[in-house]
């Protein structure tokens, strides 16, 4: 099969296609034939040197996938050959072929098509995680949702909005701002522009239940003088760095303001297995009744696996780059 190989820490250049041997199918597992695969910071980052695969998984990148089922191994009986898939996968997605734990395996939405699909899993499962496994959001609270504009910001927009849950978001141009409007968002702050912190209080003087940062450093005391008391706070990621600015202990001691940090990828089989059956029951049918979409910025054949990474690190994106084999 062909995959797409990299130098770690030789730049983007370093992206190209190659062919290996087809993956040995294990226990529990089943093989997609894939159509298109989802590109994620999580990706570049890897390809980077800075995020290296867990332990005994794939070293190919790719977290997410579209395709076809081929074959399935013995005692998986909730799959079948032909089924139409997409699937949350711990690496090996940048191939034509990838072996998945036959429980992180999600199937296609009719109103979704197979190449939208590849742009599914990674986003919607992260921003279900933070809202609902540790958030426990609820009809009627209030979200602040950083970096609305990108794959998870605006999946978790349109989830809010699917639970009922008022939001605010920052972006970083108008246009970007009147794409977190249309997922959703009731506050749409140009952070370029404006002090987000100021407007949120402004506006809604008693603050935000929950908030979502992949931007870290300064934010966090910010992010504390918006919080309402017992509030939380989900870190994703760290753009701004890897140290956050001198932490405010007197204010977060007066919210009982509670801070978690959230990965997915190196999560256990039986982790991520029971978030998908939680998802698939719970979210699944936005997709079916048009409340729920994957955001789609631009989708590029596999021979342009070079310009995909480049417009993640360029920031040029409002939703989700896709590539097709």
């Amino acid at each position: 099969m062909k995959y797409v190989t990299y130098e770690a820490g030789k730049g983007i250049p370093s992206l190209r296609l190659e062919t290996t041997s087809l993956p040995a199918l294990g226990k529990g597992e089943v093989t997609i034939a894939v159509e298109a695969f989802g590109v994620n910071r999580a990706d570049t980052l890897q390809r980077q040197g800075k995020y290296p695969a867990p332990p005994g998984e794939s070293d190919i990148l790719g977290l997410e996938v579209s395709g076809e089922i081929t074959s399935i191994a013995e005692g998986v009986d909730n799959w079948s050959v032909g089924d139409k898939v997409c699937a949350l996968v711990p690496g090996g997605g940048y191939a034509e072929f990838v072996n998945v734990d036959a429980r992180h395996v999600l199937p296609v939405p009719t109103s979704v098509s197979l190449t939208e699909a590849a742009g599914l899993t990674e986003v919607f499962l992260t921003a279900w995680q933070a809202l609902t496994t540790f958030g426990s959001l609820k009809t009627g609270d209030r979200a602040l949702i950083h970096a609305g504009a990108s794959g998870v910001g605006l999946a978790a927009l349109q989830l809010c909005r699917f639970k009922g849950v008022e939001t605010a978001t920052t972006a970083s141009s108008e246009k970007k701002l009147a794409v977190c409007r249309e997922q959703g968002a009731h506050l749409a702050i140009n952070y370029k522009e404006q002090e987000f912190d100021e407007v949120i209080k402004s506006r809604w003087p008693v603050g935000v239940d929950f908030i979502l940062d992949v931007v870290g450093g300064d934010y966090i005391n910010r992010n504390l003088k918006v919080l309402k008391r017992d509030g939380m706070m989900i870190y994703l990621a760290m753009l701004a760095g890897r140290y956050a600015d001198k932490l405010d202990m007197a204010l977060l001691l007066a919210k009982r303001a509670r801070i978690q940090g959230s990965t997915l990828r190196n999560r256990s089989d039986n982790y991520k297995a029971a978030l998908v059956d939680d998802f698939v029951k719970h979210a699944m049918p936005g997709f079916a009744n048009g409340a729920l979409r994957v955001n789609v910025d631009t989708v590029l054949p596999v021979g342009q696996i070079q310009r995909a990474h480049q417009l993640l690190e360029d920031n040029a994106t409002m939703g989700k780059v896709i590539v097709t084999w």
